[in-house]
């Protein structure tokens, strides 16, 4: 039996007994209009809506790689795709298929384009399964159009899929389906002939725990309702209930609103655990954090204020830990990303504390914002344009490089601020060196 029959037998067996089949399978979208999320890769003339209105030139005939997290409709794509056009569609998995499987299908695809002209799709899932080997048997077909290749893949195709056959490709990159995104599909779902077709209703706080627990992953969100509907219609009961979800699901939802008090209330008991140098009382608030659905580049960009706010120059190495946590958190996302907020928060609590950096700027801007600014000393002015000698800019100025130790004995700030001290380090960690060198340094330049 050839490989499309196997698809189409499965889905013979799916008509037959809808009920028996999950519901992220059910409510799978049959057009583009259907699919939830997406929007950017979805609008009128777009490369995949080309694919699937079967409009002419490239795209309509393109192979194409779809890239993106689990849940976010890749597998939906290609059987929309499938059901748009009046091509074969055949579906392998990396996963279980080889070789063989593949030559089968193109060989198959070039039988049935000889005979009836009718061309033929395979979606290929997990291809970042495949070896570079296999991978390659399937450049001919491609190359030549013998089947227009759908691939689905986690990974990052540039270190997953083979060059030639990306060149010969559509990328496209599939993002986490929204909080919104979601709900509307948990909506749909309950509401739906396809779905749940109104035997149960679903309660406001069980619907935003099952949008939380699902992390943007759309089969993550239907499969736990279906578990919460199931358990609700078993006790007799038509309305799902955050109680249900949670025993269904066996995940506790977390009291926090990440529009009200609780999440502020949270985020600030954070930043003053690790204020505090508490790391197992941070890394709890980091927790709830995290189990609540909060979003990781919230959760980075607030450490990276701490690191300055609260440590400081007591340990240099703080803000370069936060920001490269910023920056891992965006490129990996949960759940990974829990690994590297705890490196960081952990880190960061752990660390030599000073606000000195902080009630430093605080000072200068108070005092800059009660208007004792004045003229810049002349000899700190732009002497580099016509006219600037005439006016004294610049003259007078000792090039700090010129003298062995490197320090001018001049005047810096304006007069209304001169000799005032701004930075006072501590002596905690590495600030106690930047303190020696402060002291040093504003002696030669008073003349103490």
């Amino acid at each position: 039996m050839e490989p499309d029959l196997f698809t189409a037998a499965a889905e013979e067996r799916q008509s037959q007994e809808p009920n028996r089949s999950p519901l992220a399978v059910r409510m799978r979208p049959r057009t583009l209009e259907e699919v939830a999320g997406q929007r950017r890769l979805l609008g009128a003339g777009s490369p995949l809506w080309r694919l699937v209105a079967g409009a002419g030139g490239p795209a309509a005939t393109s192979s194409v790689i779809l890239w993106g997290p689990p849940g976010t409709g890749k597998t939906t794509l290609a059987y929309v795709i499938s059901q748009a056009t009046d091509k074969r569609f055949v579906e392998l998995s990396a996963i279980t298929a080889g070789v063989k499987e593949v030559r089968a299908v193109i060989e198959s695809a070039r039988r049935e384009t000889g005979a009836s002209g009718r061309e033929t799709t395979l979606f290929l899932d997990e291809i970042h399964r495949f070896s570079k080997a296999q991978q390659d048997s399937l450049l001919p077909a491609v190359e030549n159009r013998w089947i227009t290749l759908i691939a689905a893949t986690t990974e990052n195709p540039f270190f997953s899929v083979i060059s030639p056959l990306l060149s010969r490709s559509l990328l496209l990159t599939l993002e986490s389906l929204t909080e919104d995104d979601v709900r509307e599909l948990l909506r749909r779902a309950v509401a739906d002939e396809r779905g749940l077709a109104g035997a149960v209703t679903l309660a406001e706080d069980a619907e935003e725990h099952l949008v939380r627990i699902a992390g943007g992953d759309a089969r993550k969100a239907l499969t736990a309702l279906e578990a919460a509907a199931g358990s609700a219609l078993e006790l007799g009961e038509a309305d799902v209930r955050l109680e249900t979800v949670e025993q269904a699901v066996d995940k506790a939802a977390v009291r926090y609103d990440r529009d009200g008090d609780q999440h502020y209330d949270v985020a600030s008991a954070l930043i003053k655990s690790i204020r505090g140098s508490d790391v197992d009382a941070a890394l709890h608030y980091l927790a709830r954090m995290i189990e609540a659905g909060e979003d990781p580049r919230f959760i980075a960009r607030r450490l990276m204020i701490s690191a300055s706010e609260d440590i400081g120059l007591a340990d240099p190495n703080a803000l370069p830990i936060a920001v490269a946590a910023t920056q891992a958190v965006a490129m990996i996302g949960f759940p990974e990303a829990s690994l590297t907020l705890s490196h960081a928060v952990i880190a960061l609590a752990l660390a030599p504390k000073s606000n000195a950096a902080t009630v430093a700027i605080g000072e200068a801007l108070a005092d800059v914002r009660k208007g004792l600014v004045g003229p810049v000393p002349p000899h700190l002015r732009d002497g580099h344009y016509a006219g600037a000698k005439k006016l004294g800019h610049a003259q007078g100025y000792v090039y700090p490089h010129d003298l062995p130790d490197g320090v001018a004995a001049q005047q810096y700030a304006p007069d209304a601020v001169h000799g005032r001290t701004y930075y006072r380090p501590t002596r905690r960690g590495g600030e106690s060196r930047y303190a020696d060198i402060a002291d040093w340094v504003r002696g030669k330049l008073r003349g103490q």
